[in-house]
């Protein structure tokens, strides 16, 4: 969504594109250090569809019985029992990250990046990056991931999941049935026995763990030295559901070291018109990526 002081952007002609894709592309070409903002478009883009015709295959029984429309919103379905709730948010992290190998656009991403300077900030839970392969140590995930949970009081840590995620599946013969039939499988905490959560962003229990903020403390760091370091900024599929993470840092950035701003959204990929060195491109990460970092040519 946009925000409530704002008016739907004028679409990107083809022209303008254009020339957007030959500027980001000379960016891309110089570039020898890079921070990388990541969002939910990203994903899409790379053929992690929440909804469409990949939901409607992965979760037909889920469909069938809650009407759901697409694995965002079913997130936040009040589901009846714990067995239930459970047996969903297993397939979920299954179908969306343990048993989903990296996607051939984010190899294409860390082929371009891995002989630079980079560092990755994403508020996606799908660890793409991490699959991709690249280092740990520069990755800032800051909502969590699907490969943990956490006590739903946000006071007991959190632990791996995909163990007894398996379990579910195999419980659920993987997603066919909506309802686990072994309630010895429903998860809680170790510590208080509270019921569990997933490990993500979704209030104020959420775990910022050690691990968080050690990540946090180096990707701080590595934006310190960008006024000393030449540095682009390369912003793929963030919208504005958590602008606050990446969008809005971003430009705020670019406003005070001057340092090229690609935004790469399928719409809304305007960037404030105070910032001169901004480049947006609209459309299909997937089509234009290979194009920007020089792997396919640009249209004639």
């Amino acid at each position: 969504m946009l925000p409530f002081f704002s008016t739907p952007p004028r679409p990107q002609t083809p022209e303008e594109r254009e020339e957007a894709l030959k500027r980001a592309r000379a960016v891309m070409a110089e570039t020898d250090r890079v921070l990388i903002g990541a969002g939910a478009g990203l994903s899409t883009a790379a053929g992690i569809n929440y909804g469409g015709q990949r939901f409607q295959e992965t979760f037909p029984s889920f469909i069938k019985r809650y009407g759901m429309t697409d694995m965002y919103t079913a997130g936040f379905y009040p589901f009846p029992t714990e067995e239930d709730r459970w047996a969903y948010w297993a397939h979920h992290a299954t179908v969306n990250n343990l048993g989903l190998e990296a996607q051939p656009l984010y190899e294409e991403i860390y082929e371009w990046a891995r002989t630079r300077d980079y560092f990755v900030i994403t508020t996606n839970a799908d660890m793409q990056f991490f699959k991709a392969g690249f280092d740990p140590e520069r990755i800032f995930a800051t909502q969590g991931d699907y490969a943990h949970i956490q006590c739903i009081t946000g006071q007991h840590g959190i632990r791996e999941d995909a163990e007894l995620f398996a379990r579910i599946e195999e419980d659920t013969d993987h997603g066919k049935r909506t309802r686990i039939t072994d309630a010895s499988l429903v998860p809680t905490c170790d510590v208080c026995g509270a019921p569990m959560n997933m490990h993500l962003r979704v209030d104020d229990s959420f775990v910022q763990t050690d691990d968080w903020y050690a990540a946090e403390k180096r990707y701080r760091e590595f934006v310190s030295e960008i006024p000393e370091k030449k540095t682009l900024l390369l912003e793929l599929g963030v919208g504005w559901n958590t602008p606050v993470w990446i969008r809005m840092p971003f430009e705020r950035i670019a406003k005070q070291t001057g340092s090229p701003l690609i935004r790469m959204n399928y719409d809304s990929a305007e960037v404030d018109g105070s910032i001169k060195s901004g480049i947006a491109i609209e459309g299909d990460i997937a089509q234009t990526f290979p194009v920007i970092s020089g792997e396919e040519p640009l249209a004639s």
